[in-house]
Parts: structure tokens; sequence; C-alpha cells
């Protein structure tokens, strides 16, 4: 006939939590049976002793501000201090993230110019037979 939060011991409506749990645990009572464990933020046997849970050393990596790389294609990306560089790849004009080649059509050439594996040249020299003229 005792409360929820008590049990009945030697006859005695009592709280069943007196010394049954370790030092710095905490004990609920639910229908008359006491409950050790650790109260949050500790760990250990709750009927033995509870302590204090060690904070563990949060360890950042240092971060690599070019992966992913923030760059674009036909670049290249150098890291300085935390910030990265952002550069054209040799042969590439423009700037990132609009790097591209000097030519994708001979109409992006001069005049006397054709495009050649991405690059303005004379289409010329070699092309023609010997004493022949060539024209663009």
């Amino acid at each position: 006939e005792c409360a929820p939060s008590l049990a009945c011991i030697n006859l005695k409506c009592s709280n069943p939590c007196v010394g049954v749990c370790g030092i710095s645990a905490k004990c609920d009572v639910v229908n008359h049976n006491p409950i050790c464990s650790c109260p949050e933020g500790y760990i250990g046997d709750p009927f033995s002793s509870c302590r204090r849970k060690p904070v563990e050393p949060v360890i950042t990596e240092p971060q690599d501000p070019c992966n992913p790389d923030p760059c674009g294609p036909n670049s290249e990306c150098r890291p300085q201090g935390s910030r990265p560089v952002c550069t054209c790849l040799p042969g590439y004009f423009g700037g990132p993230p609009n790097c591209r080649p000097e030519c994708l059509l001979s109409s992006e050439c001069q005049l006397m110019k054709a495009c050649v594996q991405q690059h303005c040249v004379d289409p010329c020299p070699g092309t023609c037979g010997a004493n022949a003229e060539c024209k663009v």
C-alpha cells in the first residue's frame, strides 16, 4: 500500500534508494523498485561509482581549400593559407572559372591563321608543295 516512489521495507513505507546506488549515481524509483543510473555527462557502474565523462579533445584536421576544387575546368588550385588561389592552366586564357583554350574554331583566330589543336597558327608550313603559294 506504499506510494509508487516508496517500497515496503520491514513493514514500513521507505525510500528504496537508500544505500543502493554507488557514488555520484542517481536513483529513480519505478514501481517501488530502485533504478540506479549514472547522470548525464557521467560514466561508470551506477552500483559502485559514476565519474564525469572525460571531454574528448576536438581534433580539427587542416582543411584543404582546394578540395573540392573551386576553380572550374582548365584551371589549377593552389592553397595559400586557408584560401584557394585559382589560375588558368598553361595555354588557357581568361580567368577561373572561365579558362578556355586560345580557340576552338578558326573563325576565332586572325584572318591569316587557323585553329589547330586549340591554338591559332599559320596553317601553311608543310601543307603545300614546292614552289606553291599558300593562302588562308
